[in-house]
């Protein structure tokens, strides 16, 4: 069972209640849920629309073609109605392309006036859309009662016993057991840094880095966290290294705007070697670029940001789940050799709402590498065989001091012009990026264990690469994927076993010039033969990606 949604219509229109209200019915009837946002860059108008999938198999794309298409406004009639199956319906209010006989037209306004509250019309369609599909009236009345305060429930639940009214049911959805949590991408990343122990998050609004945030700051009284709306970047980095040299664990993020503005303390963190995490929710660039769309052209930037040469770990988020995992560990890794790690998200990822099987927070480990106690004199940037340096608290130990700075030091913190302990600095630093080689995680592998048709991809892209590979699997094609999380330092053992049996490498990514792949060349001399790229601020679709594959294969 596999079935696809579209509510469109105008900023403003109620678009959003209605895709959380549905979502949530439809998880709690124990079915797999992925929805994705398309949003312009404004308050009101323009042409938003939620594409929402849900079924008994785990998803995390979108497809091409819908079985509903829900209209608030005649625009989204015209931009979406090639993609309703001959099997589907257009539903609409009776004032939205009257002549269009195609659309089953129903009375939500009429029925939402006799309510005396227009706003309610919305709820109608939910109600008969609920109804078509066969979800208990009683499923979608305990989420508007959890959803609402008491008076707006009220309406909201007549509205929807009206709408109930409208549609005959088509599909009787089996109801299954409800075992799951409904999470975007933002909030899995917020809530892994809570599970992490973060305990300062500051940033400045960036879209669609936002959603961390917000996130944070909701549950911030709960969990003792101090959370800063900054007046910009630059004060949102430097603010979080104040923070994790004062000792808790700290994060901000941004967009690859905002990141831009935060290369300068990036180096500052580089040189006094203080851990920090930060996070790039990427949207197309450069300058403002699409400020509500998805890209994945920062890679580059990431890794090579900041001035001079200093150890970083790189990791893309892959799913909500992944999302939440890799923060906890970003914390972790980020303490253990004292550098900044930063993680890469999209608005693809960032928005994207999923069903997930709770996390295991019981087995989360927050490991401090914090020194209580210290023997003899301490310094600050001790010179050791793994070029970590003992951390401890200032104020924390009698008669240790605590110095950092952001000129060249030495092992003190103290500023030095010297040659020699220049050198010796640089490589101290530069150790741990060694050490770091091993932390990191071989990709992901989807598909045959030696597969003729090789494809490599990074982040968000998993969803509809990895439905579209098991898809052509089942087809007898012999492929398989590997899905990049851990980026820098760069693994590389799976790709190279895989590589040398394989006669065909397609790189799929979101930007236009193939950043993995000139990635693979620098860093195993490995080529792909194929390139997918896309970059129009869209998400690929499981079925787009499955139609280019087979193009090239």
């Amino acid at each position: 069972m596999d079935y696809s949604l579209i509510v469109g219509g105008e900023a403003g229109q109620g678009m959003d209640t209605f895709a959380s209200l549905f979502e949530k019915a439809i998880k709690r009837c124990g079915y797999n849920v992925y929805a994705y946002s398309d949003y312009m860059s404004r308050i009101r108008g323009g042409h938003n629309f939620f594409n929402i999938r849900f079924s008994t198999e785990n998803i995390l794309a979108i497809k091409d073609n819908i079985d509903i298409l829900f209209a608030l406004n005649e625009e989204t009639v015209q931009i979406h109605k090639d993609k309703v199956k001959d099997t589907g319906i257009i539903i609409a209010d009776e004032a939205v392309a009257k002549e269009d006989n195609s659309i089953i037209h129903l009375k939500l306004s009429e029925i939402a006036k006799k309510l005396n509250n227009k706003r309610v019309a919305n709820t109608v369609g939910l109600g008969a859309i609920l109804n078509y599909f066969g979800v208990p009236m009683d499923i979608a009345a305990k989420i508007i009662k959890e959803e609402f305060k008491e008076e707006i429930a009220d309406v909201n639940l007549k509205a929807l016993e009206e709408g109930y009214k409208l549609l005959d049911t088509k599909y009787n959805l089996q109801i299954r057991e409800d075992d799951k949590i409904l999470i975007n991408g933002n909030e899995a990343v917020g809530l892994g840094a809570i599970a992490a122990g973060c305990k300062f998050y500051c940033g400045y609004p960036m879209t669609p880095s936002t959603g961390v945030l917000t996130y944070i700051a909701k549950h911030a009284n709960e969990y003792n966290i101090v959370v800063d709306q900054v007046e910009d970047e630059v004060a949102a980095l430097n603010m979080a290294l104040g923070a994790s040299y004062a000792g808790v664990r700290a994060m901000t993020g941004s967009s690859g705007g905002g990141f831009a503005l935060m290369v300068e303390a990036l180096s500052l963190a580089g040189i006094i070697e203080v851990p920090v995490v930060v996070i790039n929710v990427q949207r197309p660039g450069p300058a403002t670029g699409f400020p509500t769309r998805t890209e994945q052209a920062d890679l580059r930037f990431m890794i090579h940001a900041g001035h001079g040469e200093f150890p970083r770990m790189v990791m893309a988020l892959r799913d909500t789940e992944d999302a939440f995992y890799q923060t906890v560990r970003a914390f972790n890794i980020a303490e253990k050799y004292n550098i900044p790690v930063l993680l890469l998200s999209d608005q693809h990822l960032a928005d994207g709402v999923t069903s997930k099987k709770p996390f295991d927070l019981k087995n989360i480990k927050i490991e401090r590498h914090i020194k209580r106690h210290i023997e003899g004199e301490y310094k600050t940037y001790e010179f050791t065989e793994t070029g970590v340096s003992p951390r401890i608290i200032p104020g924390k130990i009698e008669g240790a001091t605590v110095l950092v700075d952001s000129d060249e030091h030495d092992e003190y913190g103290h500023i030095t012009e010297s040659a020699e302990i220049r050198i010796k600095m640089v490589d101290k630093r530069l150790k741990k990026f060694e050490l770091l080689k091993d932390e990191v995680k071989e990709p992901w592998h989807v598909g045959d264990e030696e597969p003729e048709n090789l494809v490599v991809c990074w982040g968000s892209t998993y969803g509809a690469v990895k439905e579209a590979v098991e898809n052509l699997s089942d087809e007898g094609v012999s492929i398989a994927a590997l899905v990049f999380g851990d980026i820098w330092p760069f693994p590389t053992r799976k790709l190279l076993s895989l590589s040398k049996k394989a006669k065909k490498i397609i790189d799929i990514e979101q930007n236009a010039t193939g950043q993995l792949d000139s990635l693979m060349r620098q860093e195993a001399l490995i080529q792909s033969d194929y390139k997918i790229l896309k970059y129009d601020g869209r998400p690929f679709t499981a079925d787009e990606v499955y139609r280019r594959i087979k193009e090239v294969i």
